[in-house]
């Protein structure tokens, strides 16, 4: 179509005007993150009651934290069937593919937030020790790690597939920007799972040490390195998530399609513009002068396997 300004312009959604960006993986995805509410819900009572009447900071740490994790996993599991049901819903104009990096973003607050309480009130039981019953509290936290591992083990299968997918492909995304294609829905509840597995680790050790060492001090001492390491966690994944949240541009695609423009004769690129839109896919706007037509413009670029939607204008 041209304007008055003499611009041809093309645009073409991937699968034609309907904005579904979810990626093949969506559905697997979302059974995955329903098991681990599921196996997350009945650990949490279980560790929080034990922490109570076992005194164990460390266990209470992880049940709470468990329980902040319940909560964030039940909202992944609800994004993803929001992502779904409104996948063909004409309000969205770019579909829903950031639902899940809306929900990613939101888990990563609550996961610092949690963090920052469990460093607060283990500093408080390291200033004012409270007595724990450290074999009956270890015994949970192992109970506590086992389901870690199995949620673990059934989100690493959707984390690790999604992946491994790029990796055959020349334009998969590396260094800052590597995390496009990345479902950051699955990826917070992956960091959540991975989190309750390092404080019950954390839990473990402490408890092991307070029992046969008399290392009474590691309990709470553990819940703060525990804090740390979720603290870096959640502001990893806040900031990925932002990016995407704020359409921060994919430097790699932006790069390939730059290289594949300036290798045309005669065409100069005047604007450019990439964003992420799903998990596994992004859209762009390109604007070039020369000898060219958008069709020729649309066939050059139009191949590039994470590139959605594309719009195309020739001046």
């Amino acid at each position: 179509m041209r304007n008055r300004r003499g611009t041809v312009t093309d645009t073409v959604p991937g699968g034609g005007h309907d904005h579904d960006f979810l990626g093949a993986s969506h559905d697997a995805n979302a059974r995955r993150t329903l098991w681990v509410v599921l196996l997350t819900a009945v650990m949490m009572v279980g560790e929080i009651v034990a922490g109570y009447l076992t005194g164990s900071m460390a266990l209470l740490a992880d049940g709470f934290h468990m329980a902040t994790h319940a909560g964030a996993l039940g909202l992944a599991a609800i994004a993803y069937r929001y992502a779904r049901t409104h996948r063909h819903d004409p309000r969205f104009s770019f579909g829903t593919g950031k639902v899940g990096d809306l929900t990613g973003f939101a888990s990563a607050l609550i996961l610092g937030i949690f963090a920052l309480g469990i460093a607060v009130e283990s500093t408080m039981r390291l200033i004012d020790p409270v007595a724990v019953d450290f074999s009956a509290a270890a015994l949970v936290a192992v109970i506590g790690l086992v389901v870690n591992i199995v949620s673990a083990l059934l989100l690493m299968g959707g984390h690790h597939h999604h992946h491994d997918h790029h990796h055959g492909h020349d334009d998969h995304a590396h260094g800052h920007h590597a995390h496009h294609g990345a479902d950051n829905n699955l990826k917070s509840a992956y960091f959540h799972v991975l989190a309750d597995a390092l404080t019950s680790v954390l839990a473990i050790a402490a408890l092991l040490a307070g029992r046969y060492l008399g290392l009474g001090w590691m309990d709470p001492m553990m819940g703060i390195v525990g804090a740390l390491v979720i603290a870096r966690w959640s502001w990893s994944l806040m900031r990925d998530t932002a990016e995407v949240l704020l359409d921060t541009t994919d430097a790699t695609i932006a790069a390939t399609l730059r290289s594949r423009i300036d290798a045309a004769a005669g065409v100069r690129l005047t604007d450019l513009h990439v964003w992420r839109v799903g998990p596994d896919a992004c859209a762009a706007i390109v604007e070039v002068e020369g000898a060219m037509s958008a069709a020729d413009l649309r066939a050059r670029l139009g191949d590039i396997r994470q590139l959605a939607h594309l719009t195309v204008a020739v001046r």
